[in-house]
């Protein structure tokens, strides 16, 4: 192995990490579109080659509030935005097609012309962890202080020209705003824009993130002794039936969830790692769970079955690359999952589905790279893909034909050594 290729492996491993832990910038937006039917998406019975997790689970006890990070610093203590110099990408979200935040350690920007070009609007002394956008004029940030227990949280309404304390996300998990006021993360709750937070009830044996749409619905997912439950709850987490049920061969390590109405929920889950693979699977519900389109079965020989199948599975699309990147989920009909490839000189690549999972496009482009992918779409055909590397400097694609063709928009400073 080159020694380029020994700095992706640790890209690999940063890569991987950021996937379990922080999962930042997949989308959500649009409601449910009218289900297909069971018959058509029910999952291949000879993928399920052992007895399923147990159908019921039940549900931890509700915290009435949760810990927050000691003393904050006000963001009217940090620096003036000054020079234009970025880095590293480790945030991005655009609010449509020609306007967008991006951030990255040290560092928020904003773009009025679709990517071209960028004015950094604050310079916070920590490291971007997410940004999240309603539209054009208001948007949140997470920052890492360096607390286990949360991030700080700050705001705009004016675009960025001001940003102000909103204040803080109890966890490291995907957070999503739904008003001003009401937001989630995980099952952390808040009706006061940041400024507390409750936790809603969760199973027991839950593997990676629970996912709320709302204050009734949410998903989650649970192990059993042979096999894994996607669950659902649409009374604020007081009861979690399970709504798919299937035995496993290996048992999800971690799952990613996104959800684009009250009904749809697309669940990745993700299976054991070797030799620079990581195997995984994609599901899709767009009817509450009655009835599931497998969308992904991706394994590999260092790594395993993907979750839920046969390791020979034929049946089921598989993703481009050794590993998954970024899942983004633009409706219940369009979702964008990346793969990557950390052994490949151009490792990047991204595949797509526009009718809800029954068929998958893996797209052409390959770029390099070997840190995390940032993904933001605004609808099926813009696209903003953003490579990234601990050495070389962040990449900006944009395409407007859901990803037929690729433009190159920008490229960011190199990152800080």
């Amino acid at each position: 192995m080159t020694p380029k290729r020994r700095r992706g492996f640790g890209g690999f491993l940063l890569s991987a990490a950021l996937l379990l832990a922080v999962i930042g910038c997949s989308g959500v937006g649009g409601g449910a579109s009218p289900a297909t039917s069971p018959a058509s998406t029910a999952p291949p019975a000879e993928a399920s080659p052992a007895p399923a997790a147990s159908p019921s689970a039940a549900p931890t006890e509700t915290s009435p509030s949760l810990p927050t990070p000691v003393n904050p610093p006000s963001v009217s203590t940090y620096p003036d935005a000054g020079d234009q110099a970025t880095g590293k990408v480790t945030a991005v979200r655009l609010a449509d097609p020609q306007t967008g935040w991006a951030g990255g350690d040290g560092w928020i920007a904003r773009t009025t012309d679709g990517g071209k070009h960028w004015n950094v609007q604050l310079r916070p002394p920590y490291l971007v962890l997410q940004i999240f956008a309603l539209d054009a004029d208001r948007a949140w940030t997470s920052l890492d202080l360096g607390d286990k227990r949360g991030t700080k949280l700050i705001r705009t309404t004016d675009g960025g020209k001001r940003w102000k304390d909103a204040g803080t996300v109890p966890n490291f998990s995907f957070f999503h705003f739904v008003s001003e006021n009401e937001a989630f993360s995980g099952s952390a709750y808040t009706t006061d824009g940041g400024k507390t937070w409750t936790a809603l009830p969760a199973p027991e044996k839950t593997v990676g993130d629970v996912y709320f749409h709302d204050a009734k619905n949410g998903w989650a997912v649970t192990n059993g002794h042979r096999g894994f439950s996607i669950r659902r709850t649409t009374d604020g987490g007081k009861t979690w039936p399970a709504v798919f049920t299937r035995g496993s061969e290996v048992l999800p390590t971690n799952a990613v969830i996104r959800s684009a109405g009250k009904d749809d929920a697309w669940v990745e889950l993700i299976g054991d790692s070797g030799m620079s693979q990581t195997s995984y699977s994609l599901f899709h519900t767009m009817d509450g769970g009655k009835s599931w389109q497998p969308v992904l079965a991706h394994s590999g020989a260092g790594s395993g079955p993907a979750p839920g199948f046969a390791m020979d599975e034929k049946k089921v699309p598989r993703n481009k690359g050794a590993s998954p990147g970024t899942l983004y989920v633009v409706n219940p009909k369009v979702a964008f999952m990346g793969g990557q490839c950390m052994a490949c000189d151009n490792g990047n690549t991204l595949g797509k589905t526009t009718d809800g999972g029954k068929s998958w496009i893996n797209l052409e482009a390959e770029f390099p790279g070997y840190g995390p992918q940032q993904l933001a779409a605004a609808d099926a055909k813009h696209v903003w893909w953003i490579t990234t590397d601990e050495q070389e400097p962040s990449r900006m694609y944009v395409t407007s034909d859901g990803g037929e063709q690729w433009t190159l928009v920008h490229t960011f400073d190199k990152p800080k050594t």
